[in-house]
Parts: C-alpha cells; sequence; structure tokens
C-alpha cells in the first residue's frame, strides 16, 4: 500500500510547476528579444559561475547524504528502544553544511553581479546583460527561499525529541534539487544565448 503525499509535497509541486512555467516565458523571451534586434551584444559569462554550479552541486550531495542519514536514524530509533529520544539525529551536520554551500552559491552569484557591474555592465547596459541579472537573480531569490526552508527544518529536527519529519523534510529536498537542476538549465542557456 502507498503513502499518501504529504501536503508539504504538493505545495511544493505546484510551486516548482510556478516557476517551471515562469523560467519557460523568461527563455521564450530571451530568444525572441535576440532575434528581433540588432542591439545585441556576445556578454561573456564570468568564469565564476562555473565554481558556483560545482558549489550548487555539491550542496546537493550534501542534502541527499543528510537526509539519508536522517531517515537511517528514524529506522534506527524506531526499533532500537535504547537510543535516546533526545539525542540530536544523525546526519544534521550535513544540513548545516548544505546551508553553507547554499549561502556560498549566493555569495559567489553577488560576487560575479559585481564583476560584470565593474565592467560597465548592468541591468541597463544592453538586453543581453538585463537578462543575465534577471535569470540569475530571481534563482538566487528562489534559492533564498530553499535556505529559508531548510533553515526552518534543521531547526525543527534539532528540538529534543523532534522525532520523523518525512514530510517536510522530503519537500525541501525536492525544492532544493530542483533548484540546483533550475541552474544547470540556466547556465546552459546563458552560455548558449548570451
Amino acid at each position: 500500500m502507498r503513502s499518501p503525499v504529504s501536503p508539504a509535497r504538493t505545495g511544493v509541486w505546484i510551486g516548482i510547476a510556478a516557476i517551471t512555467m515562469s523560467f519557460a516565458a523568461y527563455t521564450s523571451a530571451l530568444v525572441v528579444r535576440q532575434g528581433a534586434g540588432a542591439d545585441w551584444q556576445h556578454l561573456q559569462i564570468p568564469p565564476l559561475l562555473y565554481f558556483n554550479t560545482l558549489v550548487l552541486l555539491a550542496s546537493s550531495g550534501t542534502l541527499w547524504l543528510g537526509t539519508s542519514r536522517l531517515r537511517w536514524s528514524w529506522v534506527q530509533a524506531a526499533s532500537d528502544v535504547s537510543i535516546r529520544p533526545d539525542a540530536p539525529p544523525q546526519g544534521i551536520g550535513w544540513l548545516y553544511l548544505t546551508l553553507g554551500l547554499g549561502l556560498l552559491f549566493v555569495a559567489g552569484q553577488v560576487v560575479a553581479w559585481r564583476g560584470l557591474a565593474a565592467q560597465g555592465l548592468f541591468l541597463a547596459s544592453n538586453p543581453n546583460s538585463a537578462f543575465f541579472y534577471v535569470l540569475t537573480a530571481l534563482h538566487a531569490v528562489h534559492l533564498l527561499g530553499g535556505i529559508v526552508a531548510l533553515t526552518y527544518m534543521v531547526n525543527r529536527l534539532g528540538r529534543p525529541g523532534a522525532g520523523p519529519q518525512e514530510g517536510p523534510l522530503g519537500a525541501t529536498a525536492l525544492y532544493w534539487h530542483f533548484m540546483d537542476a533550475l541552474w544547470l538549465y540556466l547556465l546552459l542557456v546563458l552560455v548558449t544565448r548570451l
């Protein structure tokens, strides 16, 4: 018998659908605008974006490790009465590392934006720099939402006797991994279209 889908996961799926549609619309607008005007200038993608990509992919790995260990500790606690209920759950350290990597990614994006600004490329400089700033900033804002959700989960899991939080943790992880996949898509668009 299948377990019911948690309300948190359903909400995340609805959010993912909305985010996907908005980024598809922005990509479509980019393609149309690129073909419509002679003022499109090639933009050199900051090399820092490749490092930021590795940081974000590493954060997905640490999140996977953390959630796997947490699930394992919940199974162990359910079958072993000698485990103290107020013991900190295994795997929470990996979630803290995930948060740090997420913040490092956002900080790296800020450094990339400042590098472009130092070259005289701003939001209003030309159409392709506008698309660069809008797409990367929207992704960063959505990732900050994931950081807030993961921070909430870490605080919730860190409480003594918190117990299993499979539904909310799974929904948070789903959103985080989606942000990683979305970034890979955006990087491909930025490299091939700008």
